[in-house]
Order: C-alpha cells, then sequence, then structure tokens
C-alpha cells in the first residue's frame, strides 16, 4: 500500500496523514492504523470484496459491537478505530478460572448475537445487499470437500494415511448437519480471539468489538461457536465453559442438545480447507495438527464428545 493511495483515502474522509503503523490482520490481506489530522482510521487492504464486507457490518451493527465503515474503495475498507484489548492477549495474560470463564460468558454472548440477523436461505453472499446465492445443503458437500482438500494440501502436511482417515471421518459425520441445514443466519466465519476487541470494566468484562467480517456467510450459528472453540487448548481454565453457557443463553435459535457436536461437523469444512494453505502458514499447521488429534481419537466416534 502507497503513501499515495492512502493520502487518497485520507482525503475523501477530508484529512491528512499523520502517521501509520501496521497491525496484526488475517493472511489474506494488510491493516493498517492510520492516524490523521483529526482521528484515527484502520485500514484494510486485499481479502474478499470490501463492499460485501462493508454490507455485513452494517446487518451486525444492529446487535452487536461493530466498527463504523468509514469508506469502502474497490481495494480498500476503511473503519474507525476501536480502543480495546485483543482477546488473544488478555487469554495469554494468566487469567484465574473465575476471569477467564466470566469472560468467556460475556464473549459467548456477544457471538450468539451475530446469529441475530437472518436470511432467506443458506449460502454465500454476492453483493453488498447481501443477496444469497443458492447452495446445496452443507450435509451434502462435506465429504466431497474434505476429498479435494486432502488431494489439495501440501505433501509434506499431513500423511497419506491421515488424509484419508480424515476423508473417511468427514463423510461419517457429514449426515449430521442435515439437522442444520435449513439454519440461514448470519456466520461470522473467523471468530478467533484475534479478532476480537475486549475491556476490563469495575464489574467484569466488555467486548468492544467483533472484527474482520470478509469471510461472513448464511448458515448455523453453530458455526462461530465451532471456530472459537477449534483451539480451545490454548486457552485458560474456565475460558471454554464460560464461552459456550454465555453463547446459550440468549441463542438466535433453539439450542438443541447436540450444538457441540454439531458445529464440531461444520468445522470439519473449515479444518479441510486451512490445511490447503502454502507451506509456512501457521494457522494451517495448527489445524494439521488438530486433524491428526481428532484423526487419532479413532472409530466414527472423533469429533462427538463420548
Amino acid at each position: 500500500m502507497s503513501f499515495q493511495e492512502l493520502e487518497s483515502i485520507a482525503a475523501a474522509l477530508g484529512s491528512r496523514v499523520v502517521g501509520t503503523s501496521t497491525l496484526a490482520g488475517g493472511f489474506s490481506h494488510e491493516t493498517l492504523l492510520v492516524t490523521l489530522t483529526d482521528r484515527r482510521v484502520v485500514v484494510r487492504f486485499g481479502g474478499t470484496d470490501p463492499a460485501v464486507e462493508a454490507g455485513v457490518m452494517a446487518a451486525a451493527r444492529e446487535h452487536l459491537p461493530v466498527p463504523d465503515v468509514l469508506l469502502v474503495t474497490p481495494s480498500a475498507t476503511v473503519i474507525g478505530f476501536v480502543e480495546g484489548v485483543v482477546l488473544s492477549d488478555v487469554l495469554a495474560g494468566g487469567l484465574s478460572a473465575r476471569e477467564a470463564a466470566s469472560l468467556g460468558a460475556e464473549v459467548g454472548r456477544t457471538v450468539a448475537r451475530v446469529g441475530r440477523v437472518g436470511f432467506d436461505r443458506r449460502g454465500f453472499f454476492t453483493g453488498p445487499d447481501l443477496t444469497v446465492a443458492e447452495e446445496r445443503p452443507w450435509s451434502q458437500q462435506l465429504a466431497e470437500v474434505a476429498e479435494h482438500c486432502m488431494s489439495a494440501a501440501p505433501a509434506g502436511r499431513l500423511d497419506a494415511a491421515t488424509r484419508r482417515a480424515w476423508a473417511d471421518l468427514c463423510a461419517v459425520h457429514a449426515p449430521a448437519l442435515t439437522e442444520i441445514d435449513g439454519h440461514a443466519r448470519l456466520v461470522h466465519s473467523d471468530v478467533n480471539p484475534k479478532n476480537i476487541l475486549v475491556a476490563r470494566l469495575d464489574n467484569g468484562w466488555e467486548v468492544r468489538s467483533l472484527l474482520d467480517w470478509e469471510f461472513s456467510y448464511s448458515g448455523s450459528p453453530y458455526a462461530d461457536a465451532a471456530n472459537m472453540a477449534r483451539f480451545s487448548a490454548e486457552y485458560p481454565d474456565g475460558f471454554l465453559d464460560g464461552f459456550r453457557a454465555g453463547f446459550a443463553e440468549d441463542p438466535p435459535l433453539p439450542v438443541v442438545p447436540d450444538w457441540v457436536y454439531l458445529g464440531e461437523v461444520l468445522d470439519m469444512f473449515a479444518l479441510s480447507d486451512l490445511v490447503t494453505r502454502p507451506e509456512g502458514h501457521l494457522v494451517a499447521e495448527q489445524a494439521a495438527a488438530r486433524i491428526r488429534e481428532l484423526v487419532g481419537h479413532g472409530s466414527g466416534r472423533t469429533v462427538k464428545n463420548e
């Protein structure tokens, strides 16, 4: 991103650039904190269609904290800067189990509110008006997606036996998704501690913002809950239990008894896709380790807790 491009963005906002710094961002985009003469803004370059992401954020803002979208260009989204601490930093800071559970509950309640935005069908957005393209049921897609991704992953990431076992495991669990194939709610699809800003208050915790909506689609809210739980071994004791309890307090759809399991099955799509990333991709290596762990549990009950 050139300084000239930033100056053009600043001019569109009626200001000038004073300084810039790079923020941690996703693998598909560059994120900058830009100090203007009158305020600070965050500029995201790359990723998917910025106009669609802006439309999603506008819809979500009615129900949960989301940054203001200030400007959308063909290659960038400019959002308001939000004060807060990245959740991943808080979780790495040595919380007690009680503090972690309280924080997890607040995050869970916030993530559940994403699904309050409803659509007429499941699928992916085709434009900023959030029209949803027709999509086959997820239960009919999981097995073939897993097969394709296992053939596309870098050769050294998973051995042949693990690839075969994972594809077979996805095929075993795919029919369970018929229970939620009809869900058509907003899914953030990248709910993780790096995309959540929080603040500590006198009486607990507050979620200040949920960031990075570029992968959003219409589907089941359980997918977001499973996304947060994907690498939960890294969380302090109490956080995941608190998160799940908070998520189930006021869900956008009635919570079925096996909602955690159904979310885990949905997350098999993401795990399969993540391991296709190039060599050296940190999250892809984490996904590969998770696949090896799940396959190692064995015998058709790998995802669902006994």
